[in-house]
């Protein structure tokens, strides 16, 4: 997710490790890192305000960097500390600010106003530096994979296309006219095979196939113009399921994609399954989607990734009947939440809350111990 800091939310910044089983947050405070599981807080630290904090899997590497409200944090520095000694590992300085960091296990991405760098994350050789257009807010998205390892960016100020680029092989994949408007929210499936956009107008969401460069799906999120904060697909090497998005209407909104695509093949049936072809399913995608009002307040910040997918069989014809899915939302006013959003065979969406609590009166383990 881009930096979106505000100094009138108590969290600066939020984001999931790559396997979304842990989280961490920024705070006028210092950071903190979660168990996404269980809620546990496993490490804080209380140094200053921060407004990146990435996690690189479930190591003790973290990418960190300063708000600026003192010297030793400042927002041109990005960290990389360990947190098993509680020590910089090593500092990389830039000319401006640092808006979004991005890493897997051999990439290390920094991007800036106008510039995005390619680290190796080992030697921390630079590899690459990409000129870009003014990217304010630091939007992009990445697919952590090493077999589909893309950055993208948007590549113009006046509408919304994206460039993709390949971290690993170190070159442009292509570029994809997405919306008419200016990009507000972007994001990558885990393995890099397809990507979500949103425009600054946020009615429209669009799922465009990577290698291809070609749409494959169009939602209506609503009539009225919103604030897209976050986009996130459910893990899948396929086409994952479900998609996921906030805005800032406080609602959270879900798309059925890999799943109803299965349901309706299923209906269907081979001959008729084998003549649509495939550009006809772009006019049958508003109907899979669904809305969770009132997650947030209107107005606040928020973040929401899909954990886990479950398909559920008929016991008897072994048939796939139902998904369920597991969806933790941050909020930027200091909540987490996690909801189980099933959707049948019918494509009804059903929603139930199964855990919220206050992210800064979390206390750690060692405090309590103590």
């Amino acid at each position: 997710m881009a930096n979106q800091s505000s100094s009138s939310y108590p969290i600066l910044c939020a984001s999931f490790n790559q396997d979304t089983s842990c989280f961490a947050i920024g705070t006028k405070d210092g950071f903190k890192i979660f168990d996404s599981n269980t809620g546990r807080l496993c490490y804080e630290r209380a140094i200053g305000a921060f407004v990146i904090v990435e996690m690189l899997f479930s190591s003790s590497l973290l990418a960190i960097v300063g708000a600026g409200e003192e010297p030793s944090l400042s927002p041109r520095r990005l960290c990389l500390f360990n947190t098993t000694t509680g020590t910089a590992l090593r500092e990389l300085n830039f000319l401006t600010s640092i808006l979004a960091v991005r890493m897997n296990k051999k990439r290390l991405v920094v991007i800036l106003q106008d510039k995005t760098y390619v680290y190796d994350i080992n030697s921390l050789g630079i590899l690459d530096t990409i000129d870009t257009i003014p990217n304010l807010k630091g939007l992009c998205a990445f697919s952590p994979s090493l077999e589909g390892c893309f950055l993208a960016l948007p590549a113009s100020i006046s509408k919304g296309s994206v460039l993709l680029y390949n971290v690993m092989d170190l070159h442009l994949h292509c570029e994809i006219d997405a919306h008419r408007a200016p990009l507000a929210a972007m994001a990558l499936s885990s393995n890099g095979t397809y990507i979500a956009t949103a425009s600054e107008q946020g009615t429209i969401i669009r799922v465009h196939l990577v290698s291809e460069a070609t749409k494959s799906y169009s939602f209506r999120r609503g009539t009225y113009p919103s604030t897209i904060y976050s986009l996130s697909f459910g893990p899948s090497t396929q086409l994952p399921d479900i998609l996921v998005g906030t805005s800032s209407s406080g609602s959270v909104h879900a798309f059925s994609l890999g799943f109803s695509i299965y349901q309706r093949s299923k209906r269907s049936g081979s001959f008729l399954g084998s003549i649509i072809p495939g550009s006809v399913t772009d006019a049958l995608d508003p109907a899979h989607h669904d809305v969770l009002h009132n997650a947030a307040p209107a107005g606040v910040k928020s973040y929401a990734v899909i954990r886990k997918v479950d398909k559920v069989a008929d016991t008897s014809t072994s048939e796939i009947v139902a998904c369920r899915a597991t969806i933790s939302i941050i909020t930027y006013n200091g909540y987490f939440q996690e909801y189980n959003l099933s959707i049948n065979n019918q494509n009804e969406f059903s929603w139930s809350l199964e855990r919220e609590f206050k992210l800064l009166t979390v206390i750690s383990d060692d405090a309590i111990s103590s």
